[in-house]
């Protein structure tokens, strides 16, 4: 897959290109319908399907103090785009200039210029250019000035629900992954880097790795069933998301402790899929009832994936 990391320092010539604009955050089952759109019309002009996306986030850039509780970090992101089969991404770095594009300049310099495009999908709510003024119809008003062609999705419903971003994220804020994961289409997972903790969980004989996340949906407090992928290795895990109120955390904190696993891994980048939460988070009389409580939890999340390996069998 093509990646240009800043669409205002370059204009790459890939010929006829089948765009789509938007943050794509999570990449759920209804952003999936418009890139497999963007894809058929990309086959339709004999071109290539591609996405122009956002970092950071707009609502990041306008709302620093109250951004979403973002579902992917970019490197996700991409990896999601490219398994969907998009052939090239292109990113506009959201600042001040690009908050103050006028819908005229966004399409005609960005959409028709720099990114050649010949086609173009987009969502049901999308809207472009300062103030938001830019939208569908406006595309198609101006579509005929730059021989383009215009198309747009309509919002996909699951059990009478609208599939959006910020229903996924109320889900995972609330722990529900199951419903998570039927929005979505895939089970949730965080990127995140591994730092050193307090070594509290060596102690107690689960030595854990604490993960800060690159993006910040995390799940409710409590312990989940989930998997570590870390160089395309994966592990099964468990994962404790919250305060510790046994010993006494003053911070959230996200801890994994991967099963029959004994490598030194800090400053390393790792994925955390989550299956299921076991239960919520809870203080324990004394260490030992915690420590009795991490063993049954273990032996929960082993039995778990066991049968989920016999049911895949």
């Amino acid at each position: 897959m093509i990646i240009v990391d800043d669409i205002r320092n370059a204009k790459p010539d890939l010929g006829n290109v089948a765009l789509t604009v938007g943050s794509f955050d999570g990449i759920h089952r209804g952003h999936r319908r418009i890139l497999d759109q963007v894809i058929a019309e990309a086959r339709r002009v004999d071109g290539i399907p591609a996405v122009l996306t956002m970092r950071p986030h707009p609502r990041e850039y306008f709302s620093p103090d109250h951004a979403p509780n973002l579902l992917t970090s970019h490197a996700k992101k991409l990896e999601l785009f490219a398994e969907a089969g998009i052939e090239a991404v292109f990113v506009l770095v959201f600042n001040a200039d690009a908050a103050n594009l006028s819908p005229e300049t966004f399409l005609e310099d960005f959409v028709i210029n720099r990114c050649g495009a010949r086609a173009m999908v987009v969502g049901h709510d999308f809207r472009f250019g300062k103030e938001a003024r830019g939208d569908y119809d406006y595309l198609v008003r101006a579509a005929s000035k730059y021989d383009l062609s215009v198309s747009r999705v309509d919002p996909l419903l699951i059990a009478g629900e609208r599939v959006s971003s910020t229903a996924i994220r109320e889900r995972i804020l609330e722990g529900d992954l199951e419903g998570a994961e039927t929005l979505l289409g895939r089970k949730y997972s965080m990127i995140g880097e591994v730092v050193r903790g307090r070594g509290i969980g060596r102690k107690l004989g689960f030595p854990t790795a604490n993960i800060r996340p690159h993006h910040s949906a995390t799940p409710a407090h409590g312990v989940y069933a989930a998997q570590v992928i870390l160089d395309n290795r994966v592990y099964p895990a468990a994962v404790n998301i919250g305060i510790a109120p046994t010993i006494r955390h003053e911070d959230i904190t996200i801890e994994a402790y991967v099963f029959d696993f004994l490598e030194e891994i800090v400053s390393r980048t790792i994925e955390l899929v989550f299956h299921r939460r076991l239960r919520p988070e809870r203080k324990f009389p004394s260490h030992d009832a915690l420590v009795a409580q991490i063993e049954q939890d273990v032996q929960d999340i082993r039995a778990y994936f066991h049968d989920l390996g016999e049911s895949a069998g």
